[in-house]
């Protein structure tokens, strides 16, 4: 606990500059990877942040110092220069992007490498530090370092607000960006450099091997939690700015542990709650959603036989032994047994002496999936022009999720039909 209130007290210098150096490299960083991950370009992260390394070499080897500036000035440039032979190879030859990708990502970091290991053997005294480029090192951060990365995080979330419309605009509809005359190829250089400056950025607290998870990792997690782009850049701000606070924290408590590769472990557990807890999208969720789905089924095809058993003489009220309906559809002895005690529950059915009868409710319910099922029929044999006994399978699935509104429409669409492809009546 002491360590606690003495790290957030941020009475010494060095905790204020790893902790809002931290903050600032990943809530930007998160930001611009939003845009990237739904331009669907995630691997353009990876691929940039291991071609910063070859432009810093060359930095400190023309400069001969470690001026961040410089340093970051030089991976600005190997950094666009990969994006640009990145475009230039997909779009003059048959490599898809994917593969472009792991060509200059390869070939740019194996540059670096060569560079980094010429410097190291140079015997210049300035070079010390200059490897921890490769993997970063946050608590190295100084008053210097916090005004540049200031700056550039600034020029990022300014730049995200000016071009937003644009921005979104062209992750989720380039075609129509372009028809209505935005300037789509300038708003992609723009987008490919405010990824490059979110790298070159992260790279001296994370490194360019994490970087890229540092880029993406934070979007990918709001992406679960919201449809809207407004939030889902709040969330992944949050996300990344609450993981370089941690990050910053578990390195001050125990020192022997890095600042970025804790940054990235806590931002990667977020990610992972949010793939397993998110409301509507988590892995929980659409196991729930899919159990629900298996019981509604189960439940609107026991109406359903029961409704076609009591067609055949007109007698719907009729009582029905569970074998009886074993023998018309191949149902799990259990399962029918949970499907008709709920819809017993619900109201839909009675049980008498074993026997189980449609109530009112259950008799509509069970008519209406019935009218789906043959309506649906009817519409793939007319419009798709399907053979009639093809189309059983179709309508089984799609019965179950068609819409009062959707229903509407067919009947509208089929003329009010009163058969279906089979002659039978729809009712």
């Amino acid at each position: 606990m002491k360590e606690f209130f003495e790290f957030f007290s941020f009475a010494d210098a060095n905790v204020r500059y790893v902790t809002i150096g931290s903050v600032l490299l990943a809530a930007s960083s998160a930001v611009v990877g939003c845009f990237t991950l739904l331009r669907k370009r995630a691997l353009v992260g990876d691929a940039v942040a291991h071609a910063v390394l070859p432009g810093v070499c060359l930095a400190f080897i023309l400069s001969g110092t470690k001026n961040p500036l410089i340093l970051l000035l030089g991976a600005f440039v190997t950094g666009w220069l990969s994006l640009v032979v990145i475009d230039f190879i997909t779009s003059r030859s048959r490599i898809k992007e994917d593969t472009a990708i792991g060509l200059v990502l390869s070939v740019f970091f194996g540059i670096g490498i060569l560079l980094l290991t010429a410097i190291q053997h140079s015997g210049n005294a300035a070079q010390s530090g200059l490897d921890k480029f490769l993997f970063g090192k946050a608590a190295s951060l100084v008053g210097e370092d916090l005004i540049t990365f200031s700056v550039v995080a600034i020029l990022l979330l300014a730049a995200t607000i000016l071009f937003y419309k644009e921005l979104k605009l062209l992750c989720f509809d380039e075609t129509y960006a372009r028809t209505i005359g935005f300037p789509v190829r300038r708003l992609e250089l723009l987008l490919t450099t405010l990824t490059v400056l979110a790298v070159v950025v992260g790279i001296q607290a994370v490194g360019v091997v994490l970087m890229a998870a540092m880029l993406i990792t934070p979007a990918a997690a709001a992406r679960f939690w919201t449809d809207r782009l407004g939030v889902m850049l709040v969330l992944a701000a949050v996300m990344g700015a609450f993981s370089g606070v941690a990050g910053a924290f578990v390195s001050y408590t125990a020192p022997a542990m890095p600042t970025g590769p804790w940054i990235v472990l806590i931002v990667s557990m977020i990610a992972i709650l949010s793939f397993a807890l998110a409301p509507d999208k988590g892995w929980i969720a659409r196991i729930l959603r899919r159990r629900r789905n298996r019981k509604l089924i189960l439940e609107e095809n026991l109406l359903k036989l029961l409704y076609q058993l009591g067609e055949a003489k007109q007698d719907y009220a009729a009582n029905r032994p569970l074998q009886e309906l074993l023998e018309k559809r191949a149902i799990p002895a259990k399962e029918a047994k949970y499907g008709l005690n709920k819809l017993k529950k619900q109201g839909y059915l009675e049980k008498r002496k074993g026997t189980w009868a449609l109530t009112p409710e259950g008799l509509n319910r069970g008519r209406r999936v019935v009218r789906l099922h043959r309506l649906w029929e009817l519409y793939l044999t007319q419009y798709l022009h399907l053979a009639s006994d093809h189309v059983h399978e179709d309508a089984e699935t799609i019965e179950h999720i068609i819409t009062p509104e959707l229903e509407q429409r067919l009947l509208e669409e089929l003329n009010y039909p009163e058969l279906d492809p089979h002659s039978t009546r729809i009712p």
